[in-house]
């Protein structure tokens, strides 16, 4: 919630602490990719990316098919030298890198 109304500070101090473990698998990988993507407004990469796997490790083919983890993916490969696990993920999701928009 956090996210949605603007303030990525709050969603990065809350959102990885909150235990999800009683949540339906696919709830438990929504807030995942949410956190991913807070971290990711945050230029936290490698947090982003932690996130992603760690959900990919749950539901594979939720992370895999989601609009939101695509775009954070592309959003990883767009950026310079991106890390070698976001290649790997985005060869497993068939995400490429956006070309520049001129």
């Amino acid at each position: 919630m956090a996210l949605e109304v603007g303030d990525v500070q709050r969603a990065i101090v809350l959102g990885p602490g909150l235990d999800t473990s009683h949540l339906p698998v696919e709830r438990r990988v929504r807030h995942a990719i949410e956190v991913a993507r807070a971290y990711i407004r945050y230029n936290r990469v490698d947090e982003a990316l932690t996130e992603l796997l760690n959900a990919e490790q749950i539901a594979p083919e939720q992370v895999r098919y989601h609009r939101l983890s695509r775009m954070i993916v592309r959003d990883i490969l767009n950026r310079p030298r991106p890390p070698r696990l976001a290649l790997d993920l985005a060869q497993r999701m068939g995400v490429r890198s956006s070309p520049p928009q001129w």
